[in-house]
């Protein structure tokens, strides 16, 4: 009688299988849950994220005052925001079963530039803002006010254009869209997972309001605990569901 014995190395699961989806998942959840350090920081702080709509005269006395929490809840958003791009990687390699194709490639493209862009829009509360608040709190004079004023408005506008439009909505749309395609193709991902991610990416793509001029209001908001609640669904789906 043959004996079989165990291999002498452990035994890994192969490309689209059981590592990727564990790894995806628990991605998922940490950027899911991430997001509400920010929200706990900076809310108290600055009214975040109401408070980004607010002129020089409110929001750069607020920034001088609470810069520490301001600099924190920023630095964790940040990091938030940098760790969008693993997490969209590895969902588009789980959902995908790990297939190499066109859309899927497009998916990781539109993944990393979202992270870009949302880098540098946060950046702007890290590096230029509180030069700009200690500027215009030390000012005597009106008119030296009114050019930092002008300065704020214009940085904020730019680097919100950057990071909330096009970095959470325009991008996100199309690394979401793209996978969610490309995963139905392939048939390796829960079909209701996939098909809740349409609905998903037309929250995400509110903002995009904002480019023809109209306001958007708290649509970033919406959009964005829309995305959290699909990545929490997700992860599940990752972990209990079978190859």
């Amino acid at each position: 009688m043959s004996v079989i014995h165990p291999p002498d190395h452990p035994v890994h699961p192969p490309p689209g299988t059981l590592g990727p989806r564990r790894t995806a998942a628990a991605l998922l959840a940490v950027e899911s849950l991430l997001i509400f350090i920010p929200l706990l920081v900076l809310g108290p702080a600055i009214g975040w994220p109401a408070g980004l709509d607010d002129p020089a005269a409110t929001a750069l006395p607020r920034l001088l005052e609470q810069e520490g929490a301001v600099r924190a809840g920023y630095a964790v958003y940040l990091a938030y925001s940098v760790l969008f791009l693993p997490v969209a990687v590895w969902t588009t390699r789980a959902l995908t079963g790990g297939t190499d194709t066109p859309l899927a490639r497009v998916a990781m493209g539109f993944a990393v530039v979202s992270t870009l862009a949302r880098a540098i829009g946060i950046s702007r509360w890290l590096l230029p803002m509180p030069g700009l608040a200690e500027a215009y709190g030390e000012a005597s004079d009106a008119s030296v006010r009114a050019a930092v004023a002008v300065q704020y408005q214009v940085l904020n506008d730019f680097g919100g254009g950057i990071g909330e439009v096009l970095g959470v909505s325009l991008f996100a749309v199309g690394w979401l869209l793209c996978t969610v395609i490309a995963a139905l193709r392939t048939g390796t991902a829960p079909r209701w997972l996939l098909i809740a991610g349409f609905p998903v990416a037309a929250g995400l793509a509110l903002p995009l309001a904002e480019l023809a001029g109209a306001g958007a209001g708290a649509a970033t908001s919406v959009g964005t605990a829309l995305l959290q609640l699909w990545f929490l669904a997700a992860a599940a789906a990752l972990v209990r569901r079978p190859r």
